[in-house]
């Protein structure tokens, strides 16, 4: 049964015969649904807010390369995954070239609809769920790394991922977290800078954070302390220490 609420975004080179049925079939089930073609603008017009995004993909057919930079991007930073349909030798092209946090499932074609909608409706039911939990943003340049702690903590809390500090500061305009995960040595926008930003604004200065640092030596933990964080984790250190740190942070609260 359909618990969940969101959307359902299916992209593909043109709306053809089947995309239409597909379409169709997710109204049925009563999940709402929009079309886009492989083109940016219309792909952002589109957008959910809550949502799947699907690709559709013919015979042959690959993205093109300014979408695959948008997708990428756009689905990092509202965190969300990209559902892919088409022939094994042609969505291996998309699986092989996105970071494997960002795909959700891959269906073959002729694609089975019922096991696509039970696919969705689990997905958006989960995403329900996740509201009732705790809210971490890992703020991290390293997507590998920021995947791993998110496959790390996705079950126990509602887990979003920023690439950059500026990315996280726009995220957290229209979100909130009960937690930020924040690197400390990031280029462009360092953690302590982001960290000054947070504590400026009256929306987030109370927002606590725990820093992700590399280093271990006196002098550069004394500087991380320095900046008040609500504690500090080394990402050498692994699961255990990672997940045990949050543990006890969110039991203090």
């Amino acid at each position: 049964m359909f618990f969940g609420s969101g959307k359902v975004l299916v992209i593909g080179e043109k709306e053809t015969f089947i995309i239409k049925v597909l379409l169709g079939k997710l109204n049925d089930a009563k999940i709402e649904t929009a079309f886009a073609s492989e083109n940016v603008n219309a792909i952002n017009e589109n957008w959910p807010e809550n949502g799947i995004i699907a690709y559709y993909m013919e015979a042959g057919a690959r993205l093109p390369s300014e979408v695959e930079t948008f997708l990428k991007d756009k689905l990092s930073e509202d965190n969300k995954q990209l559902f892919v349909i088409g022939d094994p030798v042609d969505t291996r092209s998309v699986t092989d070239s996105f970071p494997p946090h960002l795909i959700g499932k891959v269906f073959g074609r002729p694609l089975d609809y019922d096991a696509f909608i039970n696919a969705v409706s689990i997905y958006f039911n989960l995403e329900a769920e996740g509201e009732m939990k705790k809210s971490i943003l890992i703020v991290d340049d390293d997507p590998n790394y920021m995947g791993l702690v998110r496959e790390w903590l996705k079950d126990n809390y509602k887990v979003s991922m920023a690439n950059s500090g500026m990315r996280a500061i726009k995220w957290l305009s229209v979100n909130k977290a009960d937690l930020i995960l924040l690197d400390y040595e990031m280029p462009v926008t360092s953690g302590p800078q982001v960290l000054e930003m947070l504590r400026s604004d009256q929306e987030t200065k109370d927002t606590p954070v725990i820093f992700l640092t590399g280093k271990d030596d006196k002098e550069s933990v004394m500087a991380v302390l320095s900046l008040k964080p609500e504690g500090y984790v080394l990402k050498t250190s692994g699961k255990d220490e990672i997940v045990n740190t949050i543990r006890k942070f969110f039991m203090s609260r």
